[in-house]
């Protein structure tokens, strides 16, 4: 059975200091964000009722704003009191949230110094990818042919939507190929990131992981080296050659929405998914459900 539509679906957005029904929640078709990518957004998960890392998402939504050269009409604090809102009238409790912020539709050209920015928080039901032990299967990836560009021409530490425009044609492709994702290099040929999450690798008990000058410095990505290093590992940020993956045991992805998921497949490399990857699953878990994981 089809999954309901995202524009169809029950319940309140938090739009522009209201909560609206969640089928009133609508733009004009001749809104700068659409056709001029003036837009960004994050991606956040709650976990009992509240939001991990809450300011931290804020705060990074707030500084993209910034780094698209405009300024969110709202403070951190009215931010996260509206996302605490939305779960509430959502009756939510374990959920994936998304604020978005983008310029409105007051002019249509490049310039958009102009037009209104408008801010909106949404929040659904939507699970982990996989169980723990569907995980530990490890997904399958395909090498994207799409880069990650250069910080010179992109401002590449901002989770601004036109930036997902070459991580849809890559993550599409492997789909269509019977890949889960796809993994991308950056402009210069290091091994950077799949389309919506971090990548790390694994040696024993030695991680290594791209170094973020080029794309996302994920949130999950940073809380992931922070449990690494307190479970005994050693973690390693730096540059690195696709062919230096044939050195590695165990690899996964992080994200909001992935959490920790390990890989068995890239391209032609082949990993194992073990105890290390085990581990940092049930680490983040902890991290992520304190109270639960004391509960049990």
């Amino acid at each position: 059975m089809a999954s309901l539509a995202m524009d169809q679906r029950e319940g309140w957005i938090w739009f522009d200091g209201e909560l609206v029904p969640w089928k009133d929640a609508k733009i004009h078709v001749l809104t700068h964000g659409l056709h001029y990518a003036s837009s960004v957004f994050e991606g956040q998960r709650a976990y009992g009722g509240e939001v991990f890392k809450l300011r931290q998402h804020t705060e990074r939504l707030i500084a993209s704003g910034r780094m698209l050269d405009f300024e969110l009409p709202y403070s951190a604090h009215e931010i996260d009191a509206a996302c605490r809102l939305v779960l509430e009238k959502n009756n939510l409790v374990d959920a994936y949230m998304r604020p978005v912020a983008w310029r409105g539709s007051e002019e249509l050209s490049v310039p958009g110094r102009n037009n209104t920015v408008h801010v909106a928080i949404a929040a659904w039901v939507w699970p982990s990818y996989f169980s723990v032990e569907e995980k530990l299967k490890g997904i399958r990836l395909q090498w994207s042919k799409w880069k990650r560009p250069s910080p010179e021409t992109i401002p590449s530490a901002a989770k601004a939507a036109g930036l997902y425009m070459i991580c849809t044609l890559s993550k599409d492709a492997a789909m269509a190929d019977g890949y889960a994702d796809a993994l991308m290099l950056d402009y210069r040929g290091y091994v950077a990131e799949a389309t919506g999450a971090n990548v790390f690798f694994i040696k024993g008990r030695d991680i290594v992981t791209p170094t973020p000058d080029c794309f996302l410095n994920g949130i999950t990505r940073q809380t992931l080296i922070d449990l690494a290093r307190r479970n005994g590992f050693t973690v390693t940020e730096r540059h690195m050659q696709p062919e230096e993956l044939s050195q590695f045991d165990e690899c996964f992805l992080t994200g909001t929405a992935a959490e920790v998921t390990p890989v068995s497949e890239i391209g032609d490399y082949r990993f194992t998914p073990g105890e290390a990857c085990r581990t940092l699953i049930d680490a983040y878990a902890a991290e992520v459900q304190p109270r639960r994981a004391a509960a049990e």
